[in-house]
């Protein structure tokens, strides 16, 4: 393995030993932490509190100015700004750029959240309010809590997360009214293939619980995010 990164996360999640000395620092250390942590979160409800209507957007990092993925986020930012909505991303490059960048072009509000990483890159150039966190549980909240929808393109693991975490909450009734739209239909037909036949054939899902959109079109992504179907 390579160097070991020390990241927030890490720390908060690092085990105890199992035989502590009495005057260890570990006995003292949570609870500050839990202190740092209520700071992040006042830190963000601060920040976001005024953004207005907003659509979180999540896709890779990896993906160039030319692939599809950056493409329709562009569109797709660009489109949420004629709408109003603020962008919010992890402010990252590849789709998160990308969205960020169409809001930007737009003349919309385009925010960045971003996650302390081993290898993340810096805030995009197109974020206008900026927010640095240290633990991935404070920014999720900052996601879900300040967005109306969710709109997630191909990406990786930290994708996959971001999108499954939007339908558990809905599934256990903890969000109402909250449109999930994936873009890239061939991208996602196999996992949504999976969770219909594997999951949601054998009982351990319904089908009503995949409440997700599927599109390639950055103006019907926009609105099915903003409620504007009808």
């Amino acid at each position: 393995m390579g160097e070991r990164f020390s990241l927030a996360d890490a720390t908060l999640l690092e085990h105890a030993p199992l035989e502590v000395p009495r005057d260890s620092a570990f006995l003292h250390s949570d609870p500050w932490r839990a202190l740092r942590i209520m700071g992040e979160f006042v830190d963000g409800f601060d920040a976001l509190a005024r953004i207005g209507p907003a659509v979180s957007i999540f896709g890779s990092s990896r993906v160039s100015e030319d692939h599809p993925a950056y493409l329709m986020a562009r569109g797709l930012g660009r489109e949420l700004a004629r709408r109003g909505r603020a962008v919010i991303t992890g402010g990252g490059p590849g789709v998160m750029a990308a969205a960020n960048r169409g809001a930007d072009e737009a003349g919309g509000l385009s925010v960045g959240c971003r996650i302390e990483l081993p290898h993340e890159e810096k805030m995009n150039p197109w974020v206008h309010l900026a927010i640095d966190f240290r633990y991935f549980f404070v920014r999720k909240t900052m996601f879900v809590k300040y967005a109306q929808a969710f709109v997630v393109l191909p990406g990786g693991f930290g994708t996959l997360d971001e999108l499954f975490e939007a339908l558990t909450l809905i599934q256990t009734g903890k969000v109402e009214s909250f449109p999930v739209v994936l873009m890239g239909r061939e991208h996602w037909s196999g996992l949504l293939d999976w969770l219909n036949d594997a999951v949601a054939e054998v009982g351990m899902l319904e089908s009503h619980e995949i409440p997700v959109h599927t599109t390639d079109d950055p103006v019907e992504a926009a609105a099915i995010a903003c409620g504007d179907t009808g």
